[in-house]
């Protein structure tokens, strides 16, 4: 199912207007600005509404201050305060993570209710009982035995991709809705790739929302979201705690996310040669250009320095961007695919960059084949990633043995040009007397 991204940004439209505009609406609204307060419906952004649709369960997979727990209160809270009948299970990792975060927390239960319908909250029976009547109980995923017997109409399941035995918890928890003529259960959770969560992304009745951290930035302080962008982006880390993406493993992968990660480096060494690889598309409308260039370090190892790759350029549009990278790297060679119209790649490449010479590589065998010998020099810890290559290293994890390849995009052109430079460098004999560069 699709998320629910017609409900309209009331805040933002608001923070937009001029101030004469605003003066005009603060007026207006002078009478309910208390109600507007705790008026989620005012506050939230599309992404955080809930989806339309006849949906069982809703997981919000996204990264970290995106306001998961915010929509999961309020979520809660506009249930319970609608209905005072209503039973509702509040489930996470822990005890103590459900008291501190889905109740006490920052953007709990006690802190997004008004005064008037505020729940009391009993620690010593793990409940909270809201004016009305209606009531919710803590659950600890470390006990999943717990949620055997008790019955439910609604939940919520928080952080469910770390819960210990997440499958079980989550069965014994869909067993226990069992009241009411519409039982839900909303998910909201940092996405890992375990079985529980690609479990759910393939079940029936499931509506998902993805979100990053960045779509909610106006509403975190500017130096933790500096911070956390310097640091995290573009590393697996950032892309799955940050970005929010389910980024797993492909069975017989040759490459593995930790490879990748034990490939990672901050420090290059003197470098000995550099060569910039590229896979050229077969036209102008075919796939993107493969354009990585791979530094070979007096250390006797090979370092990637760049993912230039291009895609949607005509012939002369990627060689002048492979000029560009070899000058700045100051590349001794460019080594080229020449499967798909050689002499036309030779031709560009040599009126792009007339002073570098050029070899033009035959593809003998599969994609797949020429990559394995250097994922074995990934293995051996001799290939490091002198950066963060994203989209290079996607490429890389979904290179399969047997020849399959599941990554993005229909083919690996990336992750060809890399096979094709480090090959020059490190599968090569080699040529004459280097020189040294200094980064």
């Amino acid at each position: 199912m699709a998320q629910n991204t017609d409900q309209p940004d009331h805040a933002l439209q608001v923070a937009d207007l001029d101030d004469a505009a605003l003066a005009k609406w603060l007026k207006a609204n002078a009478q309910r600005l208390a109600d507007i307060a705790f008026d989620w419906s005012f506050w939230r952004r599309p992404d955080q509404a809930e989806p339309a649709g006849d949906w069982r369960c809703w997981l919000l997979l996204a990264g970290r201050g995106f306001g998961k727990t915010r929509t999961g209160a309020e979520w809660v809270r506009a249930r319970a305060e609608a209905d005072g009948r209503l039973r509702i299970a509040l489930v996470a990792a822990t005890m103590a993570d459900a008291r501190a975060i889905m109740v006490e927390g920052e953007s709990g239960l006690l802190s997004i209710a008004p005064q008037a319908m505020r729940p009391t909250f009993e620690p010593s029976l793990h409940r909270l009982v809201w004016p009305n009547g209606a009531m919710a109980k803590l659950y600890s995923a470390a006990e999943p035995e717990g949620l055997r017997g008790p019955e439910h109409h609604i939940a919520w399941a928080d952080e469910c991709a770390k819960w210990d035995s997440g499958a079980t918890v989550w069965d014994n928890l869909a067993m226990s809705l069992r009241l009411g003529s519409k039982p839900q259960v909303v998910a909201t959770t940092t996405p890992r790739p375990v079985p529980l969560i690609r479990r759910l992304m393939g079940e029936q009745g499931v509506s998902t929302t993805r979100g990053r951290m960045a779509d909610n930035a106006l509403n975190l302080a500017e130096p933790f979201v500096d911070a956390m962008q310097s640091v995290y982006a573009g590393t697996r880390l950032g892309r799955q705690e940050l970005d929010g993406e389910l980024i797993d493993d492909v069975d017989g992968a040759l490459w593995t996310r930790a490879m990748i990660a034990a490939a990672s480096t901050d420090r290059t060494p003197d470098l000995v040669r550099v060569v910039i690889g590229v896979d050229p598309p077969a036209g102008s409308k075919g796939d993107a250009c493969g354009i990585v260039a791979v530094g070979l370090g007096e250390d006797g190892g090979a370092y990637v320095l760049a993912d230039a790759s291009l895609g949607g350029a005509s012939p002369e549009g990627w060689a002048r961007k492979v000029a560009q990278v070899a000058e700045k790297w100051t590349a001794d060679r460019i080594i080229a695919e020449a499967n798909n119209g050689g002499d036309m790649v030779e031709s560009v490449l040599r009126g792009a960059a007339h002073s570098l010479p050029v070899r033009l590589v035959h593809a003998a065998r599969g994609k797949v084949a020429r990559a394995e010998p250097v994922a074995a020099l990934y293995e051996r810890g001799k290939v490091f990633h002198a950066g963060r290559f994203p989209e290079l290293e996607d490429e890389l994890c979904g290179l399969c043995t047997g020849g399959a390849y599941h990554g993005p995009g229909r083919s690996p052109d990336r992750a060809d040009a890399l096979v094709w430079a480090v090959t020059e460098l490190m599968l090569k004999p080699s040529g004459p007397e280097p020189r040294v560069r200094v980064l």
